[in-house]
């Protein structure tokens, strides 16, 4: 993966260039930031980029046979040169310099240790495919459902074996740890003296979306780079150009994502789900504050029918929608990220979620969380959930 194929993130990829050419590349760097903002992608790229080692040199033409006997003004060829034996490898994601660490889940079934290599071939498809993947497309990747996904103990040891080995290709070694906040602890103290030692020539490149959750010995021995969320007219231009997108929707996607690519390639392709969550969110607001407790015990049965997967992703539309009804009271169209639907609804029901109530309505959607994480009764949790809510929609 070339660094122009990643979108919108110029700056970031003028300073690791910019580090390579002063020869002051770190041996452990973490890219932070959003899901769907990048880090993958960053962190592919920036390893193809050291990987390189340029271009075959071209046939010798003594005779001027070609017409090139004139001498001309040559130019560094581009990094990666997708020519050399490293670039053709990497491209493939099968260079044996380059290692990847990411969370997976013990296989049912067997006493012996799981590794990623169990699942390279997924992690392959699914990066080569889409390097913007998010944590749920990696889980049903996996056929994960509802295991815990880890970076275990065992993989720490597996890739100081493979580190400890000279370089095949004679340059770099290089670990990609996706989501490093998901080792185990035991995992995270032997990666800890592992980036302190590191072996010669080697380069840790991390990517995390959540590094507060990440050892802080670690985070201090590591150059942290932060990724900001990708431009709206970058994202807009993506979906015209290569999903198309009329200008008008890809803009208005884009505006909702809130920097995040795979949030707006999402709703391209959940559009279905979305409806789905905006009405189950509609239906509940007026059905609490109208009191209508038959019908709210009925909602809260219907949604417990969705499944797991996508009842986390209702009560994280609503979070959503909670806050930016809240917002939208400010009056200023630029703070919102809401698809036209949305907005209509937001005008008479905004007022309705203010500063008397909007902490205790988010409070009661995290403890729905919670709950359903803990395999507490869904029914039950979400009829509790609309009966506080009769209180909570009042308070105005």
């Amino acid at each position: 993966m070339k660094f122009s194929e990643i979108i919108g993130q110029e700056a970031i990829i003028n300073r690791l260039k910019e580090a390579v050419e002063l020869g002051k590349i770190p041996h452990a760097v973490m890219f932070t930031g959003i899901e769907g903002c990048g880090l993958m992608p960053l962190a592919i790229a920036f390893a193809q980029y050291l990987l390189c080692q340029g271009p075959p040199p071209s046939e010798p033409d003594p005779m001027g046979l070609f017409g090139f006997d004139d001498p001309v003004e040559s130019t560094p060829p581009e990094r990666p040169c997708l020519k050399c034996r490293s670039c053709l490898m990497a491209q493939k994601l099968q260079h044996p310099d380059l290692h990847f660490m990411f969370p997976i889940y013990k296989k049912y079934g067997t006493a012996k240790p799981t590794y990623c290599y169990d699942f390279i071939d997924e992690w392959h498809n699914l990066l080569i495919d889409n390097p913007y993947f998010t944590y749920d497309e990696w889980m049903d990747a996996i056929g994960a459902e509802n295991q815990q996904l880890l970076i275990y103990e065992s993989e720490s040891d597996e890739i100081f074996h493979k580190l400890s080995l000279v370089s095949s290709q004679g340059g770099f070694k290089i670990c990609i740890v996706w989501l490093p906040e998901k080792m185990n602890e035991t995992c995270a103290n032997k990666m800890l003296k592992l980036i302190e030692e590191p072996p010669s020539n080697t380069i840790f490149i991390m990517a995390s979306e959540h590094p507060e959750q990440l050892l802080q010995t670690i985070r201090s021995r590591v150059q942290t780079i932060a990724v900001p969320p990708i431009p709206e007219n970058a994202i807009s231009n993506e979906l015209t150009t290569h999903y198309g997108l009329m200008e008008e929707m890809a803009r208005s996607i884009a505006h909702s994502s809130q920097g995040s690519l795979s949030s707006a390639l999402k709703a391209i392709k959940d559009d279905s789900d979305e409806r789905l969550y905006f009405d189950l969110f509609v239906q509940i607001m007026r059905q609490s504050y109208m009191r209508k407790v038959r019908e709210m015990k009925k909602w809260s049965e219907d949604l417990a029918g969705l499944g797991r997967e996508r009842i986390k992703h209702f009560l994280s539309y609503c979070q959503r929608m909670v806050r930016e009804n809240f917002i939208y009271n400010f009056h200023n169209a630029s703070l919102n990220y809401m698809r036209e639907q949305e907005s209509s609804f937001a005008v008479k029901f905004a007022p309705f979620i203010n500063e008397n109530n909007v902490i205790g309505i988010m409070n009661e959607l995290s403890l729905c969380e919670r709950d359903v994480a803990q395999n507490a009764n869904a029914k039950i949790v979400f009829f509790d959930f609309a009966l506080k809510l009769t209180v909570l929609i009042k308070n105005r």
